[in-house]
């Protein structure tokens, strides 16, 4: 009987329904499937308001942890053949939840020499993300086997004002009513069941060397290089605000709200005007860098830790 732990955050049950998907094909008389919800000592809003969902930025960012409540006994003194992780991404690094839980002991215990498969649900930019996951779980040496990624497939000016009407209403919806729906399309939702079957392959014959290879052929990780680019860059100007709002002033003091306005403005700044110039400068010099390009493709779609 193969032990199979599955973990994950979800505020508004889209990564939830993700999740839900891959695991079915798991689901066998020679599988014993545990799934544990990551919970905050203090929860975070759903729909959001815009000063907690500004707020959150440095701590997300700077991966400060908050507390997360205790993972059950029963849970914790299991040992399991692998486990699903579910995470969703908050300013281009895993969600506060997710760093949280990671810097937990009890996820030390969960996850050391353990197969691990991350499954991510986001806007569009992960690359990153996925790299400060990759640093978390060798930190804690689990062993990385397989990462899946569903992003809204809108491009990124639209899914911008979709998904912040979400946040903000808590109601997946066509905005205005001619707006897509915003996050990842029911399609891909529904579809995501091919990785389920894949694992599962993996998992009855105890072998996941290839498996990454295998959730690439059925399409698991799709890139867009000018969104490495971007990724990059605005990691180098998020750290550069995130140190600089947590200098100014501690989380719930009144002075801070400034800085996080001003942050706030900055945002819409870079995503309406910053990032358009610098996909026209990508464009100019794709083909120059198109060998560089192509090997951070193959690499950003591993599970290899440079």
């Amino acid at each position: 009987m193969k032990e199979i732990l599955v973990i994950h955050y979800s505020q508004s049950g889209q990564l939830t329904e993700i999740i839900n998907n891959i695991v079915s094909p798991i689901e066998t008389n020679e599988t014993n499937i545990t799934f544990l919800n990551i919970e905050m000592e203090n929860p975070f809003p759903f729909p959001w308001n815009k000063k907690d969902f500004f707020g959150v930025f440095p701590e997300t960012f700077l991966q400060i942890p908050e507390k997360t409540k205790p993972v059950p006994e029963n849970i914790l003194n299991k040992t399991y053949d692998l486990i699903i992780f579910g995470y969703a991404v908050w300013y281009l690094t895993p969600s506060l939840p997710t760093t949280s839980f990671l810097n937990s002991p009890e996820a030390k215990k969960l996850f050391a020499n353990t197969p691990v498969i991350t499954v991510i649900g986001c806007r569009n930019m992960w690359i990153m993300a996925q790299e400060k996951m990759k640093k978390k779980l060798q930190d804690i040496q689990a062993k990385l086997v397989g990462n899946i990624v569903l992003v809204d497939r809108n491009i990124n000016h639209v899914s911008v004002i979709t998904i912040a009407q979400w946040m903000f209403s808590g109601k997946k919806e066509r905005f205005l009513g001619i707006f897509p729906k915003p996050g990842v399309s029911q399609k891909d939702i529904n579809e995501s069941i091919k990785f389920g079957q894949v694992i599962n392959k993996h998992l009855l014959t105890n072998s996941f060397t290839n498996l990454q290879d295998s959730l690439l052929s059925q399409d698991a990780v799709k890139i867009k290089p000018f969104l490495i680019t971007v990724d990059k860059r605005a990691n180098i100007l998020f750290s550069k605000w995130a140190k600089l709002i947590r200098s100014k002033a501690e989380k719930n003091d009144p002075k801070r709200q400034l800085f996080i306005k001003m942050f706030n403005y900055y945002l819409l700044f870079a995503i309406w005007i910053i990032a358009p110039i610098v996909f026209i400068l990508f464009l100019f010099t794709y083909l120059p860098l198109y060998g560089r390009i192509k090997k951070e493709k193959i690499y950003y779609s591993s599970v290899a830790l440079k």
